[in-house]
């Protein structure tokens, strides 16, 4: 009964709203990436679709069903015609479980949104037949769940993320580190934290991913409070994940802390970008469905796409 109880629970990240604006949205990997099945996205490999890239000289071994004669007819050389393969996508999610990201209202915390938007993305993959894995992780790797595309597949991950509790602090270096090295194929590796971790081993980790080829986004979840500091009268705060604490009248430090919460966005912003991971932060009070629709349609935007091509070739 109480296994019954937790998939049912874990049903309500599942939010029928986000849903149904992301139910015409592809979720496409900006870059190439592996898989095993003909389906949507671009592989880096040469297969035998529609898409033409390009000739090569003939090779011993080659198959001659792929030489092209009208070019022999003209040249008299063996070329052989190379063709872009379609693939599969396959997803790695990666959703911070340390304690600051229970932070905020309880049913709406950051890990609840955090969790949630990751059930929505989980669900658009498995419903366009792409492979969506999970980690899940605080000061460890609390849970890891291969990635797969089948349909009761996602009932697992819907599970695992009701698992995955709030508990220790982050090592988020252990963990981009660990998803580097053993995820075995290139393709898009999604990062749900409010990043309340060291930057240069943020920015190490993902360094490590794009390295190997990965597609990376990174949603940087903040409850609405820690970026506004609306506080009022005197107030006690409390470490979430260290035992300190100050007892303050938030008026008197409203404008320095507005001043260091800007510089650290425009560092994880610039950072990841120059890295070349998307980036997008979020609010707890944003609408989900409004994030993620206006978000994935960027993404399947073909001249959005070769913009930040461009970018990253700049």
């Amino acid at each position: 009964m109480a296994r019954e109880k937790r998939n049912d629970d874990s049903r309500r990240f599942l939010d029928p709203a986000v849903l149904s604006r992301l139910v015409r949205l592809d979720l496409r990997a900006r870059q190439a990436v592996e898989g095993y099945l003909i389906g949507l996205h671009a592989s880096p490999f040469f297969g035998h679709s529609v898409e033409f890239v390009q000739h090569r000289e003939y090779s011993p071994g080659d198959d001659i069903r792929h030489l092209d004669w009208k070019v022999w007819s003209k040249s008299d050389r063996f070329y052989i015609k190379q063709f872009e393969a379609e693939t599969n996508l396959r997803s790695t999610l990666l959703v911070d479980c340390s304690a600051s990201m229970s932070y905020g209202n309880p049913a709406w915390n950051k890990r609840e949104y955090a969790s949630t938007a990751a059930a929505c993305l989980a669900h658009l993959l498995v419903g366009q037949h792409d492979s969506v894995g999970m980690m899940a992780h605080d000061s460890d790797m609390r849970l890891v769940v291969p990635a797969q595309s089948s349909s009761r597949h996602l009932e697992v991950l819907l599970s695992a993320l009701e698992m995955a509790r709030p508990g220790n602090t982050s090592n988020i270096l252990g963990l981009l580190r660990r998803a580097a090295e053993t995820i075995p194929q290139r393709g898009l590796v999604v990062l749900f934290s409010d990043l309340l971790v060291d930057r240069s081993a943020l920015f190490q980790g993902l360094r490590m991913l794009r390295q190997r080829r990965h597609d990376v986004l990174v949603f940087h979840v903040l409850d609405a409070e820690e970026i506004d500091f609306d506080f009022r009268g005197t107030t006690r705060f409390e470490g979430m994940e260290q035992p300190d604490h100050l007892l303050c009248d938030p008026q008197a430090l409203r404008d320095a802390y507005h001043e260091v919460v800007s510089e650290y966005l425009l560092e994880v912003r610039r950072g990841c970008t120059k890295i070349g991971a998307d980036y997008l932060l979020v609010r707890t009070d944003d609408s989900l469905a409004v994030v993620l629709n206006k978000y994935l349609s960027f993404r399947g935007d073909p001249r959005a796409a070769r913009a930040r091509s461009g970018q990253e070739k700049g």
